[in-house]
């Protein structure tokens, strides 16, 4: 498992480390009962506080990508894809609401606003 963290980032360490982990298991780089280096290696290996590790296993757990075995360690959780599918779609329809909403306020046109989403999707 390789992490990049970029600590000019305005993201939070924990939130990087978060990311590259969740897209490492939908990917499949990660797979199912995959076991993760433990928090203490995990922050050893990047140089950062057990705290912000700490944070980042938690939150996945919470998620649904991780499963802590008391004793064993974290492993990757089975990923239900119908039940992701629904929870990203969903926030990027909240999010994409709010980008409507500021477009708006900006004065843009819809047309403006999808030819901003199609100069991202280029990107």
């Amino acid at each position: 498992m390789r992490i990049v963290l970029t600590h000019k980032s305005s993201e939070p360490i924990y939130e990087q480390i978060k990311e590259q982990i969740k897209a490492s298991v939908l990917s499949g780089e990660l797979p199912e009962n995959e076991l993760l280096p433990s928090i203490r290696q995990l922050a050893r290996d990047l140089k950062v506080s057990v705290i912000t590790t700490t944070r980042a296993y938690n939150d996945l757990e919470i998620e649904g990508f991780l499963q802590t075995v008391p004793g064993k360690g974290c492993y990757v959780k089975k990923i239900d894809s119908n039940l992701m599918r629904f929870k990203y779609v969903t926030e990027t329809k909240e999010k994409l609401a709010a980008a409507v909403r500021l477009g708006k306020m900006a004065g843009l046109t819809m047309a403006e606003i999808r030819g901003l989403l199609d100069e991202l999707e280029d990107e």
